[in-house]
């Protein structure tokens, strides 16, 4: 799941999110479900945060070239 996109990961966990909500789901499974559904989260979090960074970089790049 680590060189997922951040677009597959958001399917990844919509996909997730479905077989939560299937009320035959055991409770050991849901745990499982979710703590998946959590970690996929966050390293779609973790991805928008690094196109923050390159984006702050670019930015500032672009500045200094227009001044």
């Amino acid at each position: 799941m680590k060189n997922e996109t951040f677009e597959e990961k958001l399917e990844h966990s919509k996909a997730l999110l479905e077989k939560l909500m299937n009320p035959e789901m055991t409770l050991e499974a849901s745990v499982a479900l979710y703590e998946e559904g959590l970690s996929t989260i966050k390293e779609a979090q973790q991805l928008i945060e690094e196109a923050k960074v390159k984006i702050t970089v670019i930015e500032e790049a672009h500045q200094k070239v227009s001044e």
